[in-house]
């Protein structure tokens, strides 16, 4: 380590500052260059960096409002609020109005309090989760800047914004966006609060910060926030021969916060809900690991390639970038903070790879952390921008093409909304493309380009998605709805599909269906007709609505279902007794 190295991190320490700049990995002129340069940059100076973010925020937001709700997740968790809501009960989370202990309650009451706020619409029940998810951008800019400068932030930045893995994520209604912004919002305080003077405030702060983030992130997933930091800071001392970091924990301030955030409502839950605890923390965490009960399948390589397809822009970039997060950092640091996330991003890929239940989503927490490695390594490099918006380009063309010749040959004609969107695609892929080319030598402003076009053309295939038949019970509901007055009672058969009792506003009566509303039947089985029971009642009625899986109408059929086929697509078929 050399004397100006040992100097820069005395003073730094004596000062109480927290940045420590690029100079404590190596001497790098290309680094002080490209850094220099984005620090003249009058687009990120704080006055105009405001109006960068409001644009940023704009385009994320933009596709939010005209995408409908997606089968499964999106349907279950603007079912869930909207029910709160209805029913004014904000302890016991219900799905189909039976009780649904899957996951803490954070996101239900955020979404609920924005349905009373700005009334039911599937923005309003994405406003949450795509929200604190683009909250991930900002937390990482400023963590990677307040401690290797703009230019590294600024590549974290763009790497994090043109990952397709994290946009896609994030722009859907799903708990992991929002449980991965509270879980890096702890490790990166955590870190701050270690590369503090030792017992200063700064420590203090950041540490209480730290735990009421955990305490958040609990609210939003589950106790595998402790699962996951707790083996990584395990890891981390172990390889450092360190103990320092658990003694900087500030456990008599840090768990009293961290407990008076999270631990009411799982009292309260299980108080009223003498089944809660048993089911909550043994079959929806330990089960859920150890078993494939949940019937999640996949192979131990599952979330290599998932990682490999989030890091598709920046993948070549990650080898060297690991390395020198492993080796190239002061080795009397008194902490390592790339280091600590790496180890992070593998505790959590090992983690999810033993599990018996695997969903692509369950590693997203890891993705942030590594796009701080990266930014750091990627602000010595001038071409970092230019080779990442090139892929970038390349990247949306390619699946936007994929994408339609795969859809052309399974349904033959394309919807016009699904072109539309293609169409968007292409536009931002040639934006990103121009921009590469004619904004190379402004560093800043070619990775705001690239960044923000990415977002928008990330989006748009998001939509084209969507656009595809079946993804949602939206287009059949505007089918039916005719035929579904506020006084129809409404039945589901042999399935229960997320997205319509959203779009209803209503519950449906399962007959011949549990699936992931077994528990609520077990704790009231009233809420289930028999078959025999179902049909009498539904033969003898003259204003009912049923939505059969089509797998099983020639069945319903055969065993005397009545009424007419008012609509269909290849999950629902809709009858109406009328």
């Amino acid at each position: 380590m050399s004397q100006a190295h040992r100097v820069l991190l005395e003073q730094s320490a004596a000062e109480g500052v927290d940045r420590v700049g690029p100079t404590t990995w190596q001497d790098a002129p290309a680094e002080h260059e490209q850094d220099s340069a984005v620090e003249r940059d009058r687009l990120l100076r704080p006055r105009n960096a405001w109006w960068l973010w409001l644009a940023l925020a704009a385009l994320w937001f933009a596709t939010s409002p005209v995408r409908p709700l997606l089968d499964p997740d999106e349907g279950r968790y603007a079912e869930i609020p909207r029910e709160i809501v209805a029913s004014g009960d904000w302890v016991t989370p219900h799905l189909d109005d039976l009780k649904y202990f899957e996951k803490p309650p954070l996101q239900y009451w955020a979404t609920a309090a924005t349905y009373k706020l700005f009334g039911q619409s599937p923005w309003t029940a994405r406003l949450w989760t795509v929200g604190v998810s683009f909250l991930c951008l900002p937390l990482v800019f400023a963590w990677t800047a307040r401690r290797y400068g703009r230019a590294a932030g600024l590549a974290a930045l763009l790497a994090l914004a043109v990952s397709p893995y994290f946009e896609f994520v994030g722009h859907l209604n799903l708990l992991d966006g929002a449980f991965s912004f509270w879980l890096d919002a702890t490790l990166f305080s955590f870190a701050l609060a270690q590369c503090a003077p030792l017992a200063s405030k700064s420590e203090r702060n950041w540490m209480l910060v730290a735990w009421l983030a955990a305490a958040l992130a609990v609210l939003s997933k589950g106790i595998v926030v402790g699962v996951l930091s707790g083996a990584t800071l395990t890891l981390y001392c172990v390889l450092e021969r360190d103990t320092r970091p658990w003694r900087r924990l500030h456990w008599l301030a840090g768990v009293p916060l961290c407990l008076l955030v999270a631990a009411p409502w799982f009292v309260t839950v299980s108080l009223r809900n003498p089944g809660f605890a048993g089911f909550f923390f043994v079959h929806e965490h330990f089960a859920r690991f150890l078993t494939t009960v949940h019937e999640r399948v996949e192979p131990w390589w599952y979330f290599t390639v998932v990682l490999v397809i989030a890091a598709l822009p920046w993948l070549a970039a990650l080898p060297a970038a690991t390395r020198e997060a492993w080796s190239s950092e002061p080795a009397d640091s008194q902490f390592k903070p790339l280091k600590f996330f790496l180890l992070f991003a593998v505790v959590t890929l090992v983690f999810f790879s033993a599990s018996g239940s695997k969903l692509a989503p369950y590693i997203l927490p890891a993705i942030p952390p590594l796009v701080v490695i990266v930014g750091v390594m990627a602000a010595r490099r001038s071409n970092f921008a230019r080779q990442t918006g090139t892929l970038t380009g390349i990247l949306l063309l390619i699946l936007g093409a994929g994408l339609a010749i795969y859809c052309g040959h399974v349904y033959g004609v394309l919807p016009a909304p699904f072109i539309g969107w293609l169409l968007g695609v292409g536009v931002a892929a040639l934006l990103i493309l121009l921009a590469t080319d004619k904004l190379h030598r402004s560093p800043s402003r070619l990775a705001c380009t690239v960044a923000a076009a990415a977002i928008l053309g990330w989006q748009s295939l998001l939509c084209a998605f969507a656009a595809i038949p079946d993804r949602s019970g939206h287009d059949l509901l505007e089918t039916a709805r005719p035929a579904i007055r506020p006084d129809t009672e409404l039945f589901s058969l042999d399935q229960y599909r997320e997205t319509l009792s959203p779009y209803l506003h209503r519950t449906l009566t399962l007959v011949h269906f549990q699936g992931e509303l077994a528990y609520g039947l077990s704790e009231d089985p009233s809420k289930e007709l028999s078959d025999e029971a179902f049909l009498a009642h539904w033969n003898a009625s003259n204003n009912a609505v049923a939505f059969v899986s089509p797998r099983a109408l020639p069945s319903w059929l055969r065993r005397g279902l009545q009424g007419r086929e008012i609509a269909r697509d290849n999950e629902t078929v809709v009858i109406s007794r009328m």
